[in-house]
């Protein structure tokens, strides 16, 4: 079952996304973002994550070392390794799409794969899709993941993802 905590946001995101104020270029605070092409490098030092279930030995500190690389205003790809919340090391591939912006934050998605969750494919690779909020400043970004609950085998959180540029 999906947290409460966590459908807001998504439901946010669907609404954006079949609304007629997406068809328009600008509705008031609401801004789709016109693609333009982008040469950005990314570099992170991992996630820290806010887990929805605190009764649980979680870690939240999922150090590590990833890039995005933002070829497009609206997408970049991403990879990278982190210590994960059950206290593994994980994998990730995939690539952000935020076609929204409501002031500074881009809206969108982050589709990908992952492996090092026992819960999931016994530590294996599974896709995952997932809402995604960015902030960017000239040479400091964050992102903010949101990872849903989905019965016991994923635990939510709201994961922070620090970034700095390389070069653009």
């Amino acid at each position: 079952m999906i947290s409460k905590s966590v459908l807001l946001p998504a439901y946010l995101i669907l609404l954006l996304c079949v609304s007629k104020a997406c068809m328009a270029y600008s509705y008031g605070p609401i801004d789709v973002i016109s693609p333009a092409e982008k040469n950005e490098l990314w570099i992170n030092p991992g996630l820290l994550s806010y887990h929805f279930d605190q009764s649980k030995n979680f870690n939240a500190v999922n150090y590590g070392a990833g890039f995005e690389y933002k070829f497009s205003s609206v997408a970049s790809l991403t990879a990278g390794t982190f210590y994960n919340s059950n206290y593994h090391q994980s994998n990730y591939i995939g690539a952000y799409w935020q076609p929204i912006a409501i002031g500074p934050v881009n809206i969108g998605l982050v589709a990908g794969g992952f492996n090092g969750y026992s819960s999931n494919n016994n530590g294996g690779w599974f896709p995952a899709v997932l809402p995604a909020f960015t902030v960017e400043g000239k040479w400091i970004g964050l992102n903010l993941i949101v990872i849903p609950t989905i019965g016991d085998r994923v635990s939510g959180s709201l994961s922070f993802q620090f970034k700095f540029k390389v070069f653009d």
